[in-house]
């Protein structure tokens, strides 16, 4: 055998070794996928998603999807294929770990903080529906999550509103970090918090935990309602993102009528109480989703209106929704007339 015969297999051998390490090593990357949607005027084993009590509620026909992205989770293996499946296929996409992920983050972690967010997305939407209707409603501060393992697991509970911590007054979430970071080790903090109808005494005893004193909760804005209205979506999805969505349903189920005329609606975007709508990622995945779903319209947040781009949205309109309000407005438009104008991206590129 010749030196550069062998030369050549060594080289060979070499770039197959590479490409094995290629396809079987974890690389940096993230990848998207459309999700599953969720008409959230619907029923989930027999009981309705938005459920009142304390007000006339009024079910009709349509539907209001909220809509979702599959994620590869920070600990997921994201090799060289699927890297690849994802970049060829038009309706996903891949972005790097750090834009997505902390460098610590776990899959735990980012889970509990999608949980939270779910949860401080759900009282916010009904914070905006009511306002939407000129009900007054006033902020106060809940526990969004509490982690398992640490001081309030068992003792405070995931809604608890955080009325006192050592005898004063919780005005905002900052308190309750305060308080913790001025008790002394081994010595309890006393929380009372409203559960239900029912004011509660809890005593909570923080520990260390990676040098700092912990109790285990996440507080946040909740809000005080005149009514109860609740929205139940599924523990598996979580995050921000369906606000205007579940909004738009509870708003539709507080009036009669339907806000849909019957027709397949979907949409995304953030909420804030007062109404606006706010940027989400994933959005061309959640279209593509909305697309295959069978949508009639999709309500684009307008500040994700630069990013849609090359996405197919089939036959289904494409709206931009600013507020709370103005999407009430485009829904009756279009419901009215499905060819009249509606707000549209190209006037924001424009």
């Amino acid at each position: 055998m010749s030196q550069r015969t062998r030369a050549g297999l060594l080289a060979l051998c070499l770039l197959a070794a590479l490409w094995a390490t290629a396809f079987f090593v974890p690389l940096p990357y993230v990848t998207y996928y459309p999700g599953p949607t969720v008409d959230i005027l619907a029923e989930d084993d027999g009981d309705e998603i938005v459920r009142v009590n304390g007000h006339e509620a009024f079910y009709d026909d349509g539907e209001l999807r909220m809509t979702t992205v599959y994620v590869s989770t920070p600990q997921e293996h994201v090799g060289l294929p699927e890297l690849l499946r994802a970049y060829f296929d038009p309706d996903a996409a891949v972005w790097p770990r750090s834009s997505i992920y902390a460098p610590d983050e776990t899959d735990e972690s980012s889970d509990r903080q999608s949980e939270a967010a779910m949860v401080s997305s759900q009282d916010t939407a009904i914070a905006a529906a009511l306002t939407q209707l000129g009900e007054e409603v006033e902020p106060l501060v809940e526990v969004l999550d509490v982690t398992p393992g640490l001081p309030a697991d068992g003792r405070l509970e995931v809604r608890d509103v955080l009325l006192r911590v050592d005898g004063t007054p919780v005005t905002d979430a900052q308190d309750v970090v305060d308080a913790v970071d001025a008790a002394s080790p081994g010595e309890p903090i006393a929380f009372v918090v409203r559960r239900g109808k029912k004011e509660v005494a809890v005593d909570v005893t923080p520990e260390e935990v990676d040098g700092d004193l912990r109790i285990g909760i996440t507080p946040g804005v909740g809000f005080d309602f005149p009514y109860q209205v609740s929205v139940d979506i599924a523990d598996n999805i979580g995050g921000p993102s369906a606000g205007l969505m579940m909004s738009l349903a509870i708003y539709d189920t507080l009036t009669p009528g339907s806000l849909t005329g019957g027709a397949d609606i979907a949409g995304t975007g953030t909420i804030t109480p007062d109404g606006k709508v706010g940027p989400i990622g994933g959005i061309q995945q959640k279209i593509a989703a909305a697309r295959d779903a069978g949508a009639d319209l999709f309500l684009v947040p307008a500040d994700n209106c630069d990013g849609i781009g090359g996405v197919d949205p089939g036959d289904m309109r494409l709206a931009k929704a600013t507020t709370l309000d103005g999407a009430v407005a485009t829904l009756d438009d279009w419901v009215a007339d499905p060819d009249t104008d509606l707000p549209s991206c190209e006037e924001t590129a424009s």
